[in-house]
């Protein structure tokens, strides 16, 4: 299925109000769209909402061993973005590296096990456990909410230090600059609902701190009937290829050395009324047997290129603790209203 294909059969489903799955790569070249009635958990899992897919054994220890790439590596990749942002090619770039990881739990474990607000797992390809939404519709309410910036949240004072940051400041109001202009295509009406607010993330190895916005509009009546078409019309996701967009993410293809697939694409379910979606971030993919967790950061002219090498790393982690205790993110999250849990055909 291409991306035409997929975005006929998705607006057919809206039009018929059909339940369906769907997940976009990166690049949109291998979109899959899947009725909710067709269900096969041995093949596809999906979870939308708060907690973990499945309580049993939350003691059973675990661990995880990274192995990224060089630092020297990263810094071409690194100096390559930064030329481009000298020269105006871009404002804002994600650069982004695959890490090769060593874990004693399967895929399907990790999904189990993973806190996150969107969450899928493909038998033997993918597990991606994200905190990030792509955008969510209510009603004819449509709302983004691009998540840039990571600080450990055990730092003193860490919500404060992030929020002076210079850096992460201009790199978040790119983004949100560029999320109002990708929802003002398919949207009357747009505004800045909130402004850099802080969610906390429970990590296997610590709390973090990230940050993010809020850009809601306005939907055009019937909105259901060209679904698919809104969807594509805003990919790729602007928080993770960066502004302006098709020069950001050539960039991002010269400079990367390997194909993201569905990293940093989307996935998510329309229930046949509304829509909730997430970016595929915090994603490991099998690729012949070796696990490998793909991660990354905006670049900026201010940034550093040990600072983002270590960002990258940090980024690198499972979504539960030791005793997978629960985290306080998603206890009064307003975003999650209605939520989806499910599985679906291969």
């Amino acid at each position: 299925m291409n991306a035409q294909q997929a975005a006929t059969q998705m607006n057919q489903y809206g039009r018929d109000a059909v339940p369906f799955l769907f997940v976009i790569d990166f690049l949109a070249q291998k979109p899959l769209v899947f009725k909710l009635a067709n269900i096969d958990a041995s093949q596809i899992r999906y979870a939308i909402g708060s907690q973990p897919t499945n309580t049993a054994a939350p003691d059973t220890p675990f661990w995880l061993k990274k192995y990224p790439i060089a630092f020297e590596t990263y810094q071409s990749a690194f100096d390559e973005v930064m030329r481009n942002l000298k020269a105006g090619n871009s404002f804002l770039t994600n650069l982004t590296a695959q890490t090769p990881i060593e874990t004693n739990l399967g895929l399907e474990e990790i999904f189990e096990r993973s806190r996150a607000k969107y969450k899928l797992w493909l038998r033997d390809e993918l597990v991606c456990f994200s905190p990030e939404t792509f955008v969510q519709i209510v009603g004819n309410r449509i709302a983004s909410f691009p998540m840039k910036g990571t600080i450990d949240a055990s730092l003193p004072n860490a919500e404060r230090v992030i929020a002076a940051d210079t850096k992460e400041a201009a790199e978040h109001a790119t983004i949100v600059d560029l999320i109002r202009n990708d929802l003002s295509i398919v949207a009357q009406k747009v505004w800045v609902a909130r402004y850099r607010y802080a969610e906390e993330v429970q990590t296997n190895e610590r709390r973090l701190l990230q940050i993010s916005s809020e850009i809601a509009g306005t939907l055009h009546p019937n909105w259901q009937q060209n679904l698919g078409d809104l969807l594509f019309t805003m990919l790729p996701a602007g928080s993770i290829c960066g502004a302006p967009k098709p020069k950001t993410v050539e960039i991002i293809q010269q400079t990367e050395g390997y194909q993201r697939g569905y990293y940093t694409g989307i996935f998510g379910v329309f229930d046949g009324q509304n829509l909730d979606s997430g970016v595929m971030i915090r994603y490991i993919e099998n690729q012949n047997g070796q696990l490998v967790f793909k991660s990354g950061g905006g670049i900026t002219a201010r940034s550093t290129a040990a600072a983002e090498y270590q960002e990258m790393i940090d980024k690198v982690y499972l979504p539960f603790c030791a005793h997978d205790q629960p985290t306080a993110l998603h206890r009064n999250d307003p975003r999650l209203r209605a939520q989806v849990r499910g599985s679906v055909l291969a």
